[in-house]
């Protein structure tokens, strides 16, 4: 018997709802969408990601013989519901922003078009997996436009929340134009290029530090990258610029040194100047250390010589906004349009779209949306993707994806770019919409007058 899988990672509460969908037939065509109510402090956008795997999720959806004994173990589900269980699968379809697109408020990232059931059973597991890769994917272009030009690594894997979330991570960060990561199931799961130079241990291992740097360029001698801040830094390059004559007539060459505490800027400067005088020119100097984005800028407008960053625990935890107050909600079930008003979360109802509109300059001017059947000028930003519960295409090559990503963040409006306080960007909500929500609204005032 197969062990509990995928289908029992979500919340019960899916599941009693399922039980409760099945005893009273609810199987009709359900439309969910999934939302971002409002931008974390300080952003100007979101990029959308995780679209591969949320898909992946739902092509592969079923329940297994061990999922099914665990819910007849649990004493919770009736026996009938629980057989219906062994046939689930997701037929319905998916409308989406593609990957790499900015995104902004009440825009859905994801629609959902499904029998109640399936729809709903969908819900947690696409929250956990868009959720988590748009808010990586988001903070790494901010990281990004932070260091135009730098090599950018991500480094986070030892403080990310959970294997999946660091292997997430390194996909969401590359998407949004990192240049690679040290986690090396990146490299044969996505064809993300791996980096990774030594730890302090492996200094400490040795007897003195110049034996240590030379033991490690022998043993990686295509990617000499030595780490120089163990004991002291500038006299960590100093050793540097004696053994590289020694390395080089062996036929290794140098690449870089990384510099991991203390003020980055000012050892930085010091080290430059130790290697460009021993004849190091060539020699690049990378940084890391609990780096932010503002770390990033202030290093920048200090034009301190640094290179490259590896970007850890502030990037896979999103340290500065560790989440996005995000929302799957029921837009329309039995082809009637539906509504959440509770305070401070309502919801438009009905299928949507997003159109885009840009200016003489090619940069977004701003958005509309908009009922999904009405026409408007712009580009329509949802797409189908899967019908039937089959993919429309093949999965996109991720180099292809981080192409995108780029030329899609350049064309932000420029002081959204800058990572500084800008205003909104322009997303006008349709008449049509307004009209739709009043129009629910009087009818659910009406209905619940007759009932009493």
């Amino acid at each position: 018997m197969t062990p509990p899988g995928d289908a029992l990672l979500t919340d019960l509460y899916q599941l009693t709802m399922l039980q409760g969908y099945f005893d009273r037939g609810m199987e009709e065509e359900a439309v969910f969408e999934l939302f971002v109510r409002k931008l974390p402090a300080g952003w100007n956008f979101l990029v959308a990601a995780g679209l591969e795997q949320a898909l992946d999720f739902l092509a592969g959806l079923r329940f297994s013989d061990g999922d099914r004994k665990w819910l007849r173990d649990s004493g919770r589900f009736s026996p009938r519901f629980i057989e219906s269980l062994a046939e689930l699968r997701f037929t319905g379809a998916v409308e989406a922003i593609a990957e790499g697109t900015p995104f902004f408020p009440d825009e859905p990232l994801i629609r959902v078009i499904a029998p109640l059931p399936q729809a709903q059973l969908a819900e947690s597991r696409l929250i956990n997996i868009l959720h988590f890769q748009t808010l990586i994917a988001s903070k790494a272009a901010r990281l990004v436009l932070a260091a135009p030009g730098k090599l950018l690594v991500d480094f986070g894997l030892r403080r990310a929340h959970g294997a999946e979330a660091g292997l997430l991570a390194a996909r969401a960060s590359y998407l949004a134009g990192f240049d690679g990561t040290a986690t090396v199931l990146a490299a044969p799961r996505f064809g993300i290029p791996v980096f990774g130079t030594m730890a302090h241990s492996f200094v400490q291992a040795h007897d003195d530090e110049m034996a240590a740097f030379e033991a490690f360029a022998r043993a990686q001698p295509a990617h000499v990258v030595l780490l120089i801040d163990t004991y002291d830094t500038e006299a960590g390059a100093e050793k540097v610029v004696e053994l590289a004559p020694r390395l080089r007539a062996q036929g290794i060459k140098v690449k870089g040194v990384r510099i991991d505490s203390g003020d980055l800027a000012d050892h930085a400067r010091r080290v430059r100047d130790i290697l460009d005088r021993g004849g190091l020119s060539s020699v690049t100097i990378f940084a890391s250390g609990n780096l932010d984005e503002g770390d990033l800028l202030r290093f920048a407008s200090e034009a301190a010589p640094i290179d490259g960053f590896g970007i850890g625990t502030r990037l896979t935890t999103s340290a500065s906004a560790p989440y996005l107050d995000c929302a799957y909600k029921l837009q329309e079930y039995a082809g009637r349009p539906r509504r959440k008003r509770s305070e401070g979360k309502a919801t438009w109802p009905g299928r949507k779209q997003v159109y885009r509109a840009f200016g003489t300059d090619g940069c977004m001017a701003g958005d509309r949306l908009t009922l999904a059947d009405e026409c408007c000028d712009g580009e329509p930003l949802l797409q189908p993707v899967m019908r039937g519960g089959r993919r429309l295409q093949p999965s996109p090559r991720l180099d292809d994806l981080r192409r995108r990503t780029g030329q899609q963040i350049a064309l932000l409006p420029e002081l959204l770019r800058q990572l500084g306080p800008a205003a909104p960007y322009r997303v006008e909500i349709s008449l049509s919409l307004h009209a739709l929500a009043a129009e629910v609204d009087r009818t659910t005032a009406d209905a619940a007058a007759a009932r009493r």
